[in-house]
């Protein structure tokens, strides 16, 4: 089942794993919108995208322009979030309040927003797919915001393929991926995290954007599948 001839919208999807997912979509036949808060972001996106892609500026943590921006764009098959900020890392005491709302803001509320807006025009047979990651499962000191994230966007997952059914939603659980979430860091403790991940999994290597995007294509695909967790860590879980 491919996704030739659908529409498949993707907030957050002009970087990184979001980009990788427009971009995989697209060689699978599908017409792909994406959308992100900045308009350079947007248009090095459309680059990259075939010349029927549809690119948007988007706030996600704006609630009118999420729903001015569904009633815009008319009837689709897919809705997929990967929207949010880099990664929040700081110790509970180091924690900013207001860093941390805002970090939340964005990844569970702008896609709490979303779907509420995106679901009622998805067609027949059409999905959400959602991002969270393996901080919920295998949280680390400095991760308190995150693993909060992670353990919220599972149960939204769950919470949503019940009371929206029978659309299918269901979420992506990335590992560590190099991607621009990241760039908080300085590059010297970038690099050195990304070598100390590939030592310890399984798989020898961390992610690349493209590793992720192929279990949100499963997604849309899978007929039969929703409420579930799709686990892309190369072994993170296990060590």
């Amino acid at each position: 089942m491919g996704l030739q001839g659908q529409r498949i919208v993707v907030i957050g999807g002009t970087t990184g794993i979001g980009l990788a997912v427009g971009e995989a979509a697209a060689q699978d036949g599908a017409a792909v919108i994406v959308a992100s808060r900045r308009q350079e972001s947007v248009d090095g996106a459309l680059k990259r995208l075939p010349g029927t892609a549809e690119g948007h500026v988007l706030d996600a943590t704006d609630e009118a322009a999420i729903a001015a921006f569904f009633e815009r764009i008319g009837g689709y098959d897919h809705l997929v979030f990967t929207a949010g900020e880099s990664l929040l890392l700081e110790t509970l005491a180091e924690s900013d309040l207001a860093r941390a709302r805002g970090f939340l803001d964005t990844r569970l509320w702008g896609a709490y927003t979303a779907v509420k807006y995106g679901a009622p025009s998805i067609r027949e047979g059409g999905s959400v797919v959602l991002t969270t990651g393996t901080a919920g499962r295998r949280p680390m000191p400095g991760t308190t915001v995150a693993a909060s994230l992670c353990g919220a966007m599972e149960s939204l997952t769950r919470a949503l393929a019940l009371e929206l059914a029978p659309l299918r939603v269901n979420a992506v659980a990335p590992g560590v991926v190099r991607t621009d979430l990241w760039r908080d860091l300085p590059q010297a403790n970038r690099e050195g995290l990304f070598a100390s991940a590939a030592e310890s999994l399984p798989v020898g290597r961390i992610g690349e954007p493209a590793d992720v995007a192929e279990a949100y294509l499963y997604l849309m695909r899978g007929a039969y599948t929703t409420g579930s967790v799709v686990v892309v860590d190369g072994g993170t879980v296990l060590v």
